[in-house]
């Protein structure tokens, strides 16, 4: 369901039925006469339906976890908003940017349609922006050379499959978050796609490489045996790109978890 598509085209209908009703049928009304329903259930309904377009379209927009692609960071259940705004201001329905703010920086977890599937929106973690070479060697991150500093801590408990996996606390500039490795995973990508610029990827036992291209980022889920990211499917245009997620504002399982993440 393309729901940006619907809001558009109800914003379209009962924007005509008010713009008729107030230009036109309101006057030829009598002062006390009931509305006809057209109006009541049509015209009635633009303010509404103008206001939720404009903050979804413009501003934020609600996304719920749907897998634990991105565990720990974000747990299946939890809902999302996500800052329309944060890299600039895009056409509703066709996803076009028309003004630049930022860009996306290495760290942040950003919304995005997927790139096989553009109806899908997925969210992952930014780990190479245009430029870079990132390297998942061994299940250990490398970005231009750098190693990125991770510290091992307590062990993540997957309480719903009894099990746990290790967990490293991963330092990105100044962003900190935790990502999780299943020792028992293997460090080869085994389901790789032929995707657009595959060339900049050369895969081995050990894992993969890759060179960011121009106007493209490199995704990965902090639940990275987990997660089938950039890894497998590769590089995520800039004109796919959704918008920044920032905050949990619900989780009907543990209300605790409401608040900001990083």
């Amino acid at each position: 369901m393309n729901f940006p598509l619907i809001l558009f085209i109800l914003l379209l209908v009962t924007g005509a039925l008010y713009a008729v009703d107030v230009l036109k049928f309101r006057k030829l009304r009598a002062p006390n006469a009931p509305e006809p329903l057209w109006v009541e259930w049509g015209a009635g309904f633009f303010p509404v339906i103008l206001l939720v377009f404009v903050l979804r379209s413009f501003l934020f927009e609600p996304f719920k976890i749907p897998s634990g692609s991105m565990i720990p960071t974000l747990l299946v259940g939890d809902y999302i908003l996500v800052n329309k705004f944060a890299y600039g201001i895009r056409l509703p329905v066709i996803n076009k940017k028309i003004i630049s703010i930022n860009d996306p920086q290495r760290g942040d977890v950003m919304v995005f349609r997927y790139p096989e599937d553009p109806s899908l929106d997925y969210i992952k973690r930014v780990i190479g922006v245009p430029g870079d070479t990132v390297a998942y060697q061994n299940k250990r991150l490398t970005i231009n050379g750098q190693a990125v500093d991770m510290k091992k801590v307590e062990d993540f408990e997957h309480r719903d499959r009894m099990y746990f996996s290790e967990q490293y606390q991963a330092t990105m500039g100044s962003v900190q978050h935790r990502v999780l490795n299943d020792a028992d995973a293997p460090a080869f990508i085994a389901d790789a796609a032929h995707f657009p610029q595959r060339e900049n990827c050369t895969y081995n036992a050990a894992g993969v490489i890759c060179k960011v291209p121009a106007g493209h980022y490199f995704m990965m889920g902090d639940n990275r045996d987990n997660s089938r990211d950039s890894r497998a499917w590769g590089f995520v245009p800039e004109e796919n790109i959704v918008g920044k997620a920032f905050f949990i504002w619900l989780n009907l399982g543990d209300l605790s978890r409401i608040g900001s993440f990083r």
